[in-house]
Protein backbone atom coordinates (compact mmCIF):
# COMPACT_ATOMS: atom_id res chain seq x y z
CA UNK A 1 0.00 0.00 0.00
CA UNK A 2 1.37 3.70 -0.86
CA UNK A 3 2.01 5.58 1.96
CA UNK A 4 -0.47 8.58 1.71
CA UNK A 5 0.55 12.59 1.91
CA UNK A 6 -1.90 15.31 2.83
CA UNK A 7 -0.58 18.63 0.73
CA UNK A 8 -2.16 21.89 1.83
CA UNK A 9 -0.94 25.39 0.35
CA UNK A 10 -2.64 28.07 -0.64
CA UNK A 11 -1.24 28.73 -4.42
CA UNK A 12 -2.42 25.89 -6.69
CA UNK A 13 0.45 25.79 -8.58
CA UNK A 14 2.51 24.83 -5.69
CA UNK A 15 -0.04 21.53 -5.19
CA UNK A 16 0.43 20.78 -8.35
CA UNK A 17 3.91 20.66 -8.49
CA UNK A 18 4.15 18.68 -5.44
CA UNK A 19 1.39 16.14 -6.16
CA UNK A 20 3.39 15.48 -9.20
CA UNK A 21 6.65 14.69 -8.02
CA UNK A 22 5.25 13.28 -4.95
CA UNK A 23 3.12 11.14 -7.30
CA UNK A 24 6.03 9.76 -9.09
CA UNK A 25 8.13 9.24 -6.03
CA UNK A 26 5.47 6.47 -5.10
CA UNK A 27 3.10 8.34 -2.63
CA UNK A 28 -0.64 8.73 -2.61
CA UNK A 29 -1.25 12.16 -3.01
CA UNK A 30 -4.31 14.42 -1.61
CA UNK A 31 -4.61 18.39 -1.59
CA UNK A 32 -6.04 21.27 0.12
CA UNK A 33 -6.27 24.43 0.03
CA UNK A 34 -7.25 25.66 2.90
CA UNK A 35 -6.97 24.28 6.69
CA UNK A 36 -9.65 23.88 7.40
CA UNK A 37 -10.52 21.54 4.09
CA UNK A 38 -7.64 19.88 5.23
CA UNK A 39 -9.29 19.43 8.30
CA UNK A 40 -12.84 17.90 6.91
CA UNK A 41 -10.40 15.09 4.77
CA UNK A 42 -8.38 14.68 8.10
CA UNK A 43 -10.53 12.03 9.22
CA UNK A 44 -11.39 9.60 5.85
CA UNK A 45 -8.35 9.99 4.89
CA UNK A 46 -5.67 8.86 7.80
CA UNK A 47 -2.88 10.18 6.27
CA UNK A 48 0.96 8.96 6.69
CA UNK A 49 2.02 12.62 7.15
CA UNK A 50 0.56 15.55 6.41
CA UNK A 51 3.10 18.54 4.10
CA UNK A 52 1.65 22.32 5.44
CA UNK A 53 2.40 26.07 4.29
CA UNK A 54 2.37 27.91 7.13
CA UNK A 55 1.25 31.44 5.59
CA UNK A 56 -2.32 30.55 4.70
CA UNK A 57 -5.88 32.79 4.82
CA UNK A 58 -7.53 31.76 7.59
CA UNK A 59 -5.85 29.15 9.58
CA UNK A 60 -2.30 29.08 9.35
CA UNK A 61 -0.17 25.97 9.02
CA UNK A 62 0.89 26.02 13.05
CA UNK A 63 -2.69 26.40 13.95
CA UNK A 64 -3.36 22.98 11.70
CA UNK A 65 -0.52 21.72 13.65
CA UNK A 66 -2.50 22.01 16.72
CA UNK A 67 -5.63 20.63 15.08
CA UNK A 68 -3.74 17.22 13.58
CA UNK A 69 -2.37 16.71 16.91
CA UNK A 70 -5.37 17.20 18.81
CA UNK A 71 -6.51 14.30 16.76
CA UNK A 72 -3.69 12.18 16.30
CA UNK A 73 -0.46 13.02 18.40
CA UNK A 74 1.87 10.78 16.38
CA UNK A 75 1.02 12.15 12.82
CA UNK A 76 4.24 13.55 11.54
CA UNK A 77 3.28 17.34 10.11
CA UNK A 78 6.16 19.13 7.98
CA UNK A 79 5.68 22.94 7.91
CA UNK A 80 7.07 24.90 4.48
CA UNK A 81 7.54 28.93 4.61
CA UNK A 82 9.02 31.17 2.51
CA UNK A 83 9.70 33.44 5.05
CA UNK A 84 11.95 32.09 8.10
CA UNK A 85 12.50 33.16 11.25
CA UNK A 86 13.99 31.79 14.30
CA UNK A 87 10.78 32.83 15.78
CA UNK A 88 8.65 30.31 13.57
CA UNK A 89 10.80 27.64 13.68
CA UNK A 90 11.36 27.48 17.30
CA UNK A 91 7.32 27.33 17.77
CA UNK A 92 7.14 25.13 15.34
CA UNK A 93 9.20 22.52 16.61
CA UNK A 94 7.61 23.37 20.62
CA UNK A 95 4.00 22.71 19.02
CA UNK A 96 5.31 19.36 17.82
CA UNK A 97 6.18 19.74 14.09
CA UNK A 98 8.12 16.81 12.45
CA UNK A 99 10.56 19.12 10.62
CA UNK A 100 10.43 23.03 9.16
CA UNK A 101 11.43 22.97 5.94
CA UNK A 102 12.14 26.45 4.63
CA UNK A 103 11.26 27.58 0.93
CA UNK A 104 12.72 26.93 -1.97
CA UNK A 105 13.95 23.58 -1.66
CA UNK A 106 15.73 20.89 -3.53
CA UNK A 107 13.26 17.96 -4.74
CA UNK A 108 15.55 15.09 -3.50
CA UNK A 109 15.26 17.10 0.11
CA UNK A 110 11.63 17.16 0.48
CA UNK A 111 11.29 13.42 -1.23
CA UNK A 112 13.73 12.04 1.67
CA UNK A 113 12.32 13.90 4.62
CA UNK A 114 8.98 12.66 3.14
CA UNK A 115 10.10 9.41 3.36
CA UNK A 116 11.83 9.14 6.72
CA UNK A 117 8.64 10.86 8.41
CA UNK A 118 6.64 8.08 7.02
CA UNK A 119 8.94 5.42 8.10
CA UNK A 120 9.02 7.49 11.73
CA UNK A 121 5.36 7.31 11.69
CA UNK A 122 5.58 3.34 10.84
CA UNK A 123 7.97 2.80 13.12
CA UNK A 124 6.07 4.36 15.79
CA UNK A 125 3.05 2.32 14.73
CA UNK A 126 4.83 -1.11 15.31
CA UNK A 127 6.22 -0.31 18.53
CA UNK A 128 2.72 0.72 19.81
CA UNK A 129 0.82 -2.56 18.35
CA UNK A 130 3.95 -4.80 19.84
CA UNK A 131 3.45 -2.91 23.50
CA UNK A 132 -0.28 -3.71 23.40
CA UNK A 133 0.64 -7.11 22.27
CA UNK A 134 2.69 -7.87 25.12
CA UNK A 135 0.23 -6.59 27.37
CA UNK A 136 -2.40 -8.43 26.19
CA UNK A 137 -0.13 -11.75 26.24
CA UNK A 138 1.35 -11.47 29.11
CA UNK A 139 0.21 -8.57 31.32
CA UNK A 140 3.41 -7.70 32.28
CA UNK A 141 3.14 -3.83 31.26
CA UNK A 142 0.54 -4.27 34.23
CA UNK A 143 1.63 -6.15 37.27
CA UNK A 144 -1.35 -9.14 37.69
CA UNK A 145 -3.46 -8.93 40.36
CA UNK A 146 -2.19 -11.44 43.12
CA UNK A 147 -4.22 -14.69 43.45
CA UNK A 148 -5.22 -18.26 42.10
CA UNK A 149 -8.39 -18.89 43.67
CA UNK A 150 -11.27 -20.37 40.92
CA UNK A 151 -13.46 -17.14 41.44
CA UNK A 152 -10.64 -14.68 41.76
CA UNK A 153 -9.23 -16.07 38.57
CA UNK A 154 -12.10 -15.94 36.28
CA UNK A 155 -12.29 -12.51 37.25
CA UNK A 156 -8.66 -11.89 36.09
CA UNK A 157 -9.30 -13.62 32.83
CA UNK A 158 -12.67 -11.78 32.28
CA UNK A 159 -10.71 -8.38 32.61
CA UNK A 160 -7.99 -9.83 30.09
CA UNK A 161 -10.74 -10.35 27.74
CA UNK A 162 -12.52 -7.45 27.64
CA UNK A 163 -9.34 -4.77 27.86
CA UNK A 164 -8.95 -4.55 24.57
CA UNK A 165 -12.42 -3.42 23.88
CA UNK A 166 -14.08 -0.32 24.88
CA UNK A 167 -16.97 -1.44 26.84
CA UNK A 168 -18.23 -0.21 29.95
CA UNK A 169 -17.22 -2.16 33.08
CA UNK A 170 -19.63 -2.83 35.78
CA UNK A 171 -17.38 -4.18 39.20
CA UNK A 172 -18.82 -5.06 42.37
CA UNK A 173 -17.55 -6.74 45.56
CA UNK A 174 -17.69 -5.80 49.27
CA UNK A 175 -15.59 -3.05 49.95
CA UNK A 176 -11.72 -3.24 50.43
CA UNK A 177 -11.50 -6.65 47.86
CA UNK A 178 -9.38 -4.61 44.93
CA UNK A 179 -12.50 -3.26 42.84
CA UNK A 180 -9.77 -0.18 41.74
CA UNK A 181 -7.21 -2.84 41.54
CA UNK A 182 -8.98 -4.84 38.95
CA UNK A 183 -10.15 -1.43 37.32
CA UNK A 184 -6.55 0.29 37.11
CA UNK A 185 -5.44 -3.84 35.51
CA UNK A 186 -7.92 -3.25 33.01
CA UNK A 187 -7.02 0.07 32.45
CA UNK A 188 -3.38 -1.10 31.89
CA UNK A 189 -4.16 -4.21 29.57
CA UNK A 190 -6.34 -1.79 26.80
CA UNK A 191 -5.70 -0.11 23.99
CA UNK A 192 -6.42 3.42 26.12
CA UNK A 193 -3.10 2.32 28.61
CA UNK A 194 -0.91 4.98 27.02
CA UNK A 195 -3.73 7.38 28.22
CA UNK A 196 -4.39 9.06 31.83
CA UNK A 197 -6.19 6.33 34.29
CA UNK A 198 -8.89 8.97 36.45
CA UNK A 199 -10.55 8.03 39.57
CA UNK A 200 -12.90 9.71 41.69
CA UNK A 201 -14.92 8.49 45.02
CA UNK A 202 -18.72 9.25 44.50
CA UNK A 203 -19.25 8.90 48.55
CA UNK A 204 -15.77 11.63 49.33
CA UNK A 205 -17.02 14.74 47.72
CA UNK A 206 -20.30 16.32 48.45
CA UNK A 207 -23.06 16.83 45.62
CA UNK A 208 -21.93 20.52 43.86
CA UNK A 209 -18.22 19.78 44.33
CA UNK A 210 -18.77 16.44 42.59
CA UNK A 211 -20.92 17.68 39.91
CA UNK A 212 -17.89 20.20 39.28
CA UNK A 213 -15.46 17.66 39.09
CA UNK A 214 -16.99 15.47 37.19
CA UNK A 215 -17.97 17.75 34.28
CA UNK A 216 -16.17 21.32 35.10
CA UNK A 217 -17.37 24.43 35.50
CA UNK A 218 -17.03 28.29 33.98
CA UNK A 219 -15.65 31.20 35.73
CA UNK A 220 -18.11 33.03 38.24
CA UNK A 221 -20.78 29.95 37.84
CA UNK A 222 -20.66 29.84 41.62
CA UNK A 223 -18.47 31.26 44.51
CA UNK A 224 -15.44 30.44 44.61
CA UNK A 225 -15.06 29.66 40.71
CA UNK A 226 -12.54 32.13 40.05
CA UNK A 227 -11.58 30.19 36.90
CA UNK A 228 -12.78 27.98 33.80
CA UNK A 229 -12.02 24.42 35.25
CA UNK A 230 -12.01 21.14 33.12
CA UNK A 231 -14.01 18.46 34.29
CA UNK A 232 -12.30 15.09 34.84
CA UNK A 233 -14.46 13.21 32.38
CA UNK A 234 -12.93 15.57 29.96
CA UNK A 235 -9.42 16.03 31.39
CA UNK A 236 -9.12 11.66 30.90
CA UNK A 237 -9.47 12.20 27.42
CA UNK A 238 -8.27 8.65 25.69
CA UNK A 239 -7.77 7.04 28.80
CA UNK A 240 -10.01 5.21 31.37
CA UNK A 241 -12.37 7.20 33.97
CA UNK A 242 -13.31 5.17 37.22
CA UNK A 243 -16.17 6.19 39.25
CA UNK A 244 -16.12 4.45 42.56
CA UNK A 245 -18.85 3.67 44.95
CA UNK A 246 -21.27 4.82 42.04
CA UNK A 247 -24.34 3.88 43.99
CA UNK A 248 -23.56 6.74 46.24
CA UNK A 249 -24.15 8.95 43.62
CA UNK A 250 -27.10 11.23 43.91
CA UNK A 251 -30.32 11.08 41.48
CA UNK A 252 -29.84 14.50 40.48
CA UNK A 253 -26.13 13.76 39.25
CA UNK A 254 -27.25 10.32 37.63
CA UNK A 255 -29.23 12.00 35.31
CA UNK A 256 -26.47 14.22 34.09
CA UNK A 257 -24.28 11.23 33.97
CA UNK A 258 -26.48 9.09 32.12
CA UNK A 259 -26.76 12.40 29.75
CA UNK A 260 -22.84 12.21 29.05
CA UNK A 261 -22.54 8.81 28.73
CA UNK A 262 -25.02 8.25 26.06
CA UNK A 263 -24.39 11.81 24.51
CA UNK A 264 -20.20 11.26 24.72
CA UNK A 265 -20.32 14.70 25.78
CA UNK A 266 -20.40 16.93 29.39
CA UNK A 267 -21.76 20.63 29.78
CA UNK A 268 -19.89 22.60 32.23
CA UNK A 269 -21.57 23.93 35.44
CA UNK A 270 -22.40 27.51 33.90
CA UNK A 271 -21.98 26.51 30.62
CA UNK A 272 -23.80 26.49 27.65
CA UNK A 273 -22.02 24.33 25.15
CA UNK A 274 -21.01 20.85 25.36
CA UNK A 275 -17.46 19.63 25.18
CA UNK A 276 -16.81 16.01 23.90
CA UNK A 277 -15.16 13.46 25.76
CA UNK A 278 -13.15 10.41 24.85
CA UNK A 279 -12.71 7.95 27.67
CA UNK A 280 -13.63 4.15 28.97
CA UNK A 281 -16.35 3.72 31.83
CA UNK A 282 -15.74 1.82 34.42
CA UNK A 283 -17.67 1.77 37.79
CA UNK A 284 -17.76 0.31 41.20
CA UNK A 285 -20.41 -0.12 44.20
CA UNK A 286 -20.59 -2.46 47.12
CA UNK A 287 -23.96 -2.09 47.00
CA UNK A 288 -26.92 -4.00 45.74
CA UNK A 289 -27.16 -1.81 42.50
CA UNK A 290 -30.71 -3.92 41.55
CA UNK A 291 -32.38 -3.49 44.90
CA UNK A 292 -31.38 0.25 45.13
CA UNK A 293 -33.49 0.23 41.78
CA UNK A 294 -36.28 -1.70 43.46
CA UNK A 295 -36.14 1.23 46.02
CA UNK A 296 -36.00 4.36 44.27
CA UNK A 297 -31.83 5.10 45.12
CA UNK A 298 -30.46 4.23 41.61
CA UNK A 299 -31.96 4.75 37.68
CA UNK A 300 -32.18 1.65 36.00
CA UNK A 301 -31.67 3.32 32.47
CA UNK A 302 -27.68 3.93 34.56
CA UNK A 303 -27.58 0.34 35.68
CA UNK A 304 -28.15 -0.70 32.26
CA UNK A 305 -25.98 1.50 30.94
CA UNK A 306 -22.94 1.02 32.86
CA UNK A 307 -23.60 -2.75 33.42
CA UNK A 308 -22.63 -3.77 30.32
CA UNK A 309 -19.40 -5.78 31.64
CA UNK A 310 -20.06 -7.39 35.16
CA UNK A 311 -17.64 -8.20 37.52
CA UNK A 312 -18.28 -9.95 40.83
CA UNK A 313 -14.91 -9.77 43.20
CA UNK A 314 -15.13 -12.39 46.02
CA UNK A 315 -14.52 -11.47 49.44
CA UNK A 316 -11.76 -12.42 50.81
CA UNK A 317 -13.53 -14.88 53.35
CA UNK A 318 -14.52 -16.71 50.25
CA UNK A 319 -11.24 -16.74 49.25
CA UNK A 320 -8.86 -18.15 52.01
CA UNK A 321 -6.88 -20.01 49.77
CA UNK A 322 -5.11 -16.91 48.48
CA UNK A 323 -4.19 -15.55 51.93
CA UNK A 324 -1.09 -17.06 51.75
CA UNK A 325 -0.11 -15.47 48.51
CA UNK A 326 -1.38 -11.95 49.45
CA UNK A 327 1.02 -11.92 52.74
CA UNK A 328 3.99 -13.07 50.34
CA UNK A 329 3.09 -10.58 48.13
CA UNK A 330 2.50 -7.53 51.24
CA UNK A 331 5.83 -8.94 53.22
CA UNK A 332 7.98 -8.10 50.18
CA UNK A 333 6.59 -4.78 49.01
CA UNK A 334 6.68 -3.46 52.52
CA UNK A 335 10.47 -5.12 52.55
CA UNK A 336 11.99 -3.57 49.86
CA UNK A 337 14.41 -1.31 50.58
CA UNK A 338 15.09 -2.37 54.38
CA UNK A 339 18.14 -3.92 55.73
CA UNK A 340 16.37 -6.60 58.05
CA UNK A 341 12.79 -7.44 57.62
CA UNK A 342 10.46 -9.69 58.54
CA UNK A 343 9.70 -12.09 54.86
CA UNK A 344 7.39 -14.58 56.86
CA UNK A 345 4.84 -15.25 58.62
CA UNK A 346 4.79 -18.17 61.32
CA UNK A 347 2.83 -21.22 60.63
CA UNK A 348 0.51 -20.37 63.96
CA UNK A 349 0.35 -16.78 62.50
CA UNK A 350 -0.54 -18.39 58.78
CA UNK A 351 -3.35 -20.43 60.54
CA UNK A 352 -5.18 -17.57 62.83
CA UNK A 353 -5.09 -15.43 58.99
CA UNK A 354 -6.95 -18.46 57.89
CA UNK A 355 -9.31 -18.47 60.14
CA UNK A 356 -10.39 -14.44 60.37
CA UNK A 357 -13.71 -13.66 58.76
CA UNK A 358 -12.16 -10.51 57.73
CA UNK A 359 -14.55 -8.14 57.41
CA UNK A 360 -12.23 -5.40 55.68
CA UNK A 361 -11.00 -8.01 52.84
CA UNK A 362 -7.80 -7.56 51.48
CA UNK A 363 -7.53 -4.31 52.93
CA UNK A 364 -7.70 -5.10 56.58
CA UNK A 365 -5.31 -7.76 56.07
CA UNK A 366 -2.58 -5.39 54.40
CA UNK A 367 -2.90 -3.59 57.51
CA UNK A 368 -3.16 -5.85 59.65
CA UNK A 369 0.11 -6.76 58.00
CA UNK A 370 1.29 -3.64 58.18
CA UNK A 371 1.53 -3.05 62.07
CA UNK A 372 2.90 -6.81 62.35
CA UNK A 373 5.88 -5.56 60.30
CA UNK A 374 6.28 -2.64 62.01
CA UNK A 375 6.34 -4.09 65.41
CA UNK A 376 8.45 -7.24 64.48
CA UNK A 377 11.99 -7.33 64.94
CA UNK A 378 13.25 -10.73 63.65
CA UNK A 379 12.42 -12.32 60.63
CA UNK A 380 9.45 -13.91 60.87
CA UNK A 381 5.96 -12.32 62.41
CA UNK A 382 4.46 -14.23 65.09
CA UNK A 383 0.47 -14.83 66.00
CA UNK A 384 1.48 -12.18 68.88
CA UNK A 385 2.23 -9.30 66.45
CA UNK A 386 -1.06 -9.30 64.86
CA UNK A 387 -3.94 -7.60 65.86
CA UNK A 388 -6.32 -8.95 69.19
CA UNK A 389 -9.48 -9.22 67.08
CA UNK A 390 -6.97 -11.91 64.69
CA UNK A 391 -5.81 -13.35 67.65
CA UNK A 392 -8.67 -13.57 69.48
CA UNK A 393 -11.69 -13.52 67.06
CA UNK A 394 -15.21 -13.32 68.85
CA UNK A 395 -16.81 -16.56 69.50
CA UNK A 396 -20.03 -17.43 66.78
CA UNK A 397 -21.87 -20.23 66.29
CA UNK A 398 -21.05 -23.21 63.53
CA UNK A 399 -24.02 -22.68 62.01
CA UNK A 400 -26.46 -19.54 62.85
CA UNK A 401 -30.31 -20.70 63.92
CA UNK A 402 -31.08 -18.96 60.93
CA UNK A 403 -29.06 -20.06 58.05
CA UNK A 404 -27.76 -17.56 55.15
CA UNK A 405 -30.35 -18.02 51.72
CA UNK A 406 -26.74 -18.74 49.49
CA UNK A 407 -24.78 -20.49 52.50
CA UNK A 408 -20.94 -20.37 51.44
CA UNK A 409 -19.22 -23.33 50.49
CA UNK A 410 -17.16 -23.02 53.91
CA UNK A 411 -20.57 -22.83 55.61
CA UNK A 412 -21.54 -26.08 54.23
CA UNK A 413 -18.51 -27.79 55.14
CA UNK A 414 -18.51 -27.15 58.83
CA UNK A 415 -22.17 -27.86 59.05
CA UNK A 416 -21.14 -30.94 57.10
CA UNK A 417 -17.84 -31.71 59.39
CA UNK A 418 -19.91 -31.29 62.41
CA UNK A 419 -22.65 -33.44 61.83
CA UNK A 420 -20.73 -36.48 61.22
CA UNK A 421 -18.84 -35.81 63.92
CA UNK A 422 -22.05 -36.17 66.18
CA UNK A 423 -22.61 -38.99 64.46
CA UNK A 424 -19.99 -40.95 65.07
CA UNK A 425 -19.95 -39.60 69.11
CA UNK A 426 -16.58 -37.81 68.35
CA UNK A 427 -14.16 -40.45 66.77
CA UNK A 428 -12.36 -38.30 64.58
CA UNK A 429 -10.82 -41.42 62.60
CA UNK A 430 -13.92 -42.87 61.97
CA UNK A 431 -15.47 -39.13 61.03
CA UNK A 432 -12.27 -39.03 58.81
CA UNK A 433 -13.35 -42.16 56.92
CA UNK A 434 -17.03 -41.17 56.58
CA UNK A 435 -16.09 -37.90 54.92
CA UNK A 436 -13.58 -39.72 52.66
CA UNK A 437 -10.52 -37.66 53.60
CA UNK A 438 -7.33 -38.30 55.67
CA UNK A 439 -7.63 -37.78 59.21
CA UNK A 440 -4.85 -35.17 59.50
CA UNK A 441 -6.90 -32.92 56.66
CA UNK A 442 -9.77 -33.57 58.76
CA UNK A 443 -7.47 -32.28 62.02
CA UNK A 444 -6.00 -29.52 60.05
CA UNK A 445 -9.80 -28.39 59.00
CA UNK A 446 -11.25 -28.65 62.18
CA UNK A 447 -8.24 -26.86 63.44
CA UNK A 448 -8.98 -23.92 61.03
CA UNK A 449 -12.74 -23.78 61.39
CA UNK A 450 -11.72 -23.70 65.68
CA UNK A 451 -13.66 -27.38 66.09
CA UNK A 452 -10.38 -28.89 67.49
CA UNK A 453 -12.15 -29.32 70.76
Amino acid sequence: MKPKILVVDDESSILNTLQILLKGEGFEVHTASTAGAALELLDDLTPDLVLSDIRMPGKSGLELLDDVRNRDAEMPVVLMTAQASLQSAVQAVNQGAFYYLQKPFSNDELVALCRRAVETRELKRENTALKKEIRRRDGRAAERPVGKNRTFAEVLKLSETVAPTDSTVLITGESGTGKEIIARYVHALSDRAEGPFVSVNCAALPENLLESELFGHVKGSFTGAVRDKDGLLVAAKGGTFFLDEIGEMSPQLQVKLLRALQEREVVPVGATAPLDIDVRIIAATNRDLEQEIRSGGFRSDLYYRLNVISMHLPSLRDRRDDIPLLVEHFLKEMGEGAETAPARVTERGLDLLAAYDWPGNVRELENALERAFVLTRGDAIDAGALPDRIQTPPAAPIVSEKPAANPTLETIEKAYILWVLQAEDGNKAKAAEVLGIDPSTLYRKLNRYGMDS
